[in-house]
C-alpha cells in the first residue's frame, strides 16, 4: 500500500536568500520592497537633521569666539548619519536610524563649546561614547533597559510618540511660542491663528497622510511627503517671491534647482580629526576648564544619550511589535553597541553627539521591520552628501505631518498601560507629560522613574523595584539638581 502524497508545504514564509535570512525580513512578516520604503520614510522625516545641525553646531562659537562653519557641518552630518545608519543596520538587524541628535547638539553647542575650543568639544564627546560603550560591553546599558518594569516601558513608548507629535507640530509652525507678554508658552500658529502657506502645505500633507493612512495604502507616509513637497514648490513658485517671503520654518524656500552648481557640490570633509588638534595631553587640554567641569559635562551628555537611546529603541520596538511581553528586544546589546559606535563617530566627524532617531517610527510606521531600512536611510544620507540641495527641498511643513501620524500609532498603546497600579500608573504618566513639555526624552524617562520608585516606597513595595532603578533614580536626582551641585563644587 502506497503511503498517502503530502499535502504541498507553504514555502511563502521561508526565507529566500542569504540576506533574507540574516536580516530576517521574511521571519518578521516584511518585504525587501516595504524595507527600502520604510527606510526612505525614515530618511525623510529626519533629513531635516543635515539642514538644522549645521546652524546649531556649525554657527555656535566655541571659547575663541571660533566657528566651525555651516558646510563643513551639513557634509559631516550627513557623512556620520550615513556610516552610523548603515552600522546600525548590519550589526542590530533592526530598523533604528542613527544620526546627530537634536538636543544633544545643543547642549554640545551652548553648554560645552562656550567653555573650551571645538577640538576639545569632540574629544570630550569621543570620550563619552567610549564611556557608552563600556557599559555596553560590560552589560550595565543592557541591565538597566531589563531592570525598567514592562508596564513603565510601555509608558515610555507613549511619550516617545506625544513627543513625536509635539516635535512635529513645532517645527511645522503649527504651534508657537507667543511674544513674553501674551502670558501663555505656547499658541497655534504666529498669532492665534493658522496662517499662511507653508502651514497649508502642512495641512495638506496631514490630510493626504490620514486619509492614506485610514485606506491602509502602501507608502502612505512617503506619499505624504511627495505630495506636500510638490504642494510646497508650487506654491513657492506661483506666489512666493523668491527671497522666503512665505516664512518656510527653515528659511529656505523650497524649488527645484535650476542649474548644475544647485543641484550637486563636493562635499567638504574637513572637520573629520579635528578632535586631535592639540595633542592627546588631556590634563593640559582641559587646565583651563577643571577636572570637576569636564566631569559634570561628560555626565550631562552621556546621561542624556544613555536615555534617549533607551526611550527610542523601547517606543520603536514597540510600534514594530519587535518587542516581548516584558517589553525587551532580541538583541538589545547590538543596538546599543551601534549606538555607541555611532556617538563615536560624531566626536571624530566634528558632528555632535549621534543617538537613535524616533523618527525610524516612520519607516517602521510603513512597516518596516529589519536593519535593511538604516541602511536604505544610510545610503540616502550618503546621497546627501553630494546632493544637499535635494535635502533641502523638502521643507519642514512637508515632512512633519508624518511625526504626526507616527505619534498617533504609538499613542494608541497607552491602553495597555495599567493605571490601577499607582506606580505604573504615576511613572508612566510622568514619563508621558514631561517627555513634550521639557523637549527631552531622557528627561521624561527621569521622571518616570522616580515617580515609579517613589509611588513604589510609599505603598511599601521598595524592595519589589530592581536595584539598578533606585540607582538610576539617584543619578536622576543627581542630573536634575546639576545647577546647585555644580555651583557648590565649581
Amino acid at each position: 500500500m502506497n503511503a498517502p502524497t503530502p499535502p504541498p508545504s507553504d514555502t511563502s514564509a521561508a526565507p529566500r536568500g542569504a540576506i533574507d535570512r540574516y536580516f530576517r525580513i521574511t521571519e518578521r512578516g516584511s518585504t525587501l520592497g516595504t524595507e527600502i520604503r520604510g527606510g526612505l520614510a525614515t530618511f525623510f522625516a529626519m533629513a531635516y537633521i543635515v539642514v538644522l545641525n549645521p546652524l546649531i553646531i556649525g554657527t555656535a562659537e566655541d571659547v575663541n569666539g571660533e566657528t566651525l562653519g555651516i558646510p563643513g557641518v551639513a557634509a559631516m552630518t550627513a557623512l556620520v548619519g550615513a556610516i552610523s545608519c548603515v552600522l546600525m543596520g548590519v550589526v542590530s538587524r533592526y530598523p533604528f536610524a542613527i544620526a546627530a541628535g537634536m538636543g544633544l547638539n545643543a547642549i554640545v553647542a551652548y553648554g560645552v563649546a562656550p567653555l573650551m575650543p571645538w577640538a576639545d568639544v569632540f574629544l570630550l564627546v569621543i570620550i563619552e561614547g567610549v564611556l557608552l560603550l563600556i557599559l555596553v560591553l560590560t552589560g550595565f546599558r543592557t541591565a538597566v533597559f531589563a531592570a525598567v518594569p514592562p508596564g513603565l516601558k510601555i509608558g515610555i513608548a507613549v511619550g516617545v510618540g506625544l513627543f513625536l507629535t509635539f516635535v512635529g507640530l513645532v517645527n511645522a509652525g503649527f504651534i508657537q511660542s507667543p511674544p513674553p507678554d501674551e502670558g501663555v508658552p505656547l499658541q497655534l500658529g504666529a498669532d492665534g491663528s493658522l496662517n499662511g502657506w507653508p502651514i497649508v502645505v502642512f495641512v495638506l500633507g496631514l490630510l493626504v497622510a490620514v486619509a492614506l493612512y485610514a485606506r491602509q495604502v502602501k507608502g502612505a507616509l512617503l506619499i505624504s511627503i511627495a505630495v506636500a513637497t510638490m504642494a510646497a514648490i508650487a506654491i513657492e513658485t506661483v506666489i512666493g517671491d523668491g527671497a522666503n517671503g512665505l516664512g518656510w520654518s527653515l528659511g529656505e524656500s523650497p524649488s527645484l534647482p535650476t542649474s548644475i552648481g544647485e543641484f550637486v557640490a563636493l562635499p567638504d570633509f574637513s572637520l573629520i580629526g579635528l578632535f586631535a588638534d592639540g595633542g592627546f595631553n588631556i590634563v593640559e587640554r582641559w587646565s583651563d576648564v577643571g577636572l570637576a567641569t569636564v566631569v559634570m559635562l561628560i555626565f550631562t551628555l552621556l546621561l542624556a544619550d544613555f536615555f534617549d537611546t533607551m526611550g527610542t529603541m523601547v517606543g520603536v520596538a514597540h510600534q514594530g511589535d519587535l518587542a516581548d511581553e516584558d517589553g525587551n528586544i532580541e538583541g538589545t546589546r547590538e543596538v546599543l553597541v551601534a549606538d555607541s559606535a555611532g556617538t563615536i563617530l560624531g566626536g571624530l566627524g566634528s558632528a555632535s553627539v549621534a543617538t537613535l532617531y524616533a523618527e525610524s517610527a516612520a519607516g517602521v510606521g510603513e512597516g518596516a521591520r529589519t536593519g535593511i531600512a538604516p541602511i536604505v536611510t544610510g545610503a540616502m544620507f550618503m546621497f546627501a552628501t553630494l546632493f544637499t540641495p535635494l535635502v533641502e527641498l523638502i521643507p519642514f511643513e512637508a515632512a512633519t505631518p508624518v511625526l504626526v501620524i507616527v505619534g498617533f500609532m504609538m499613542m494608541s498603546q497607552v491602553t495597555n498601560v495599567d493605571f490601577s497600579d499607582p506606580a505604573i500608573g504615576m511613572g508612566s504618566f510622568m514619563a508621558i507629560i514631561m517627555m513634550p513639555f521639557t523637549y527631552s526624552i531622557a528627561n521624561g524617562i527621569g521622571f518616570g522613574l522616580l515617580a515609579y520608585t517613589f509611588v513604589s516606597l510609599v505603598m511599601g513595595r521598595g524592595r519589589q523595584v530592581h536595584p539598578l532603578m533606585w540607582l538610576i533614580a539617584l543619578v536622576f536626582l543627581i542630573h536634575f539638581a546639576e545647577a546647585p551641585i555644580y555651583a557648590l563644587i565649581g
